[in-house]
């Protein structure tokens, strides 16, 4: 198996996105890795990214949560359909609904965890549920439902 993340997979122009796009140079750029049958993503947020004085702004954990479920949603989608071959590229999802249940303010300084795993795949849409952790405690649980990417917001050829 290769160790790309698996937004590095994903086509150029489809990888601009703030959360995860590796070509957005002001974005977050998370990468999320296959860790045995569920997805893992670490991320360190910055000072900037406060809500409250010493934790973090629940936007962005919103955000580490969609991006890496989506991420989430690619990789599964392919290892469905290809169990045995590695990915060159992988499908583009958006998001169809987000849900993110903040369970416990989640400190700055410290490396955060997103773990996931794909629920239910069904044709192009994809459940996915996540946790979000701070030294081992989780703050956050979110669910993510994904759809693969329609033709019509494709690029033209």
């Amino acid at each position: 198996m290769n160790r790309k993340a698996f937004q590095e997979l994903y086509p150029e122009e489809f990888s601009h996105c703030y959360g995860c796009g590796r070509l957005n140079e002001h974005g977050l750029r998370i990468k999320s890795y296959w860790d045995g049958d569920e997805t893992v993503a670490i991320f360190e947020p910055r000072t900037y990214h406060t809500g409250v004085s010493g934790y973090v702004y629940g936007g962005l954990i919103a955000s580490l949560i969609d991006c890496h479920c989506i991420g989430t949603a690619a990789a599964a989608k392919h290892r469905a359909e290809n169990p045995d071959r590695d990915a060159e590229t992988l499908p583009r999802f958006v998001t169809a609904a987000l849900q993110v249940d903040y369970l416990r303010p989640t400190p700055l300084g410290v490396p955060l965890e997103v773990r996931a795993r794909a629920e239910e795949i069904e044709g192009r849409k994809i459940v996915v549920a996540a946790t979000l952790s701070a030294e081992g405690e989780i703050c956050a649980r979110g669910k993510v439902v994904a759809v693969q990417m329609p033709e019509d917001m494709m690029p033209a050829s």
